[in-house]
């Protein structure tokens, strides 16, 4: 492998600064994806209404 940091293929170390921007950018993605799953559930449960609970089995 290649152990000579700077040539092509070689992942270079992250920062602490980029580190920490990295997490919170995840927790970003997270944040918002978690709140589709919410609104589409939400809006899912509006649009069937009450009567899904009285269906036959």
């Amino acid at each position: 492998m290649n152990d000579r940091p700077g040539l092509p293929g070689a992942p270079r170390p992250l920062t602490p600064e980029e580190s920490q921007r990295r997490r919170k950018r995840s927790i970003a993605i997270a944040a918002v994806l978690f709140a589709l799953v919410t609104i589409f559930y939400v809006l899912t449960i509006a649009k069937l209404g009450p009567q899904i609970l009285n269906r036959p089995i």
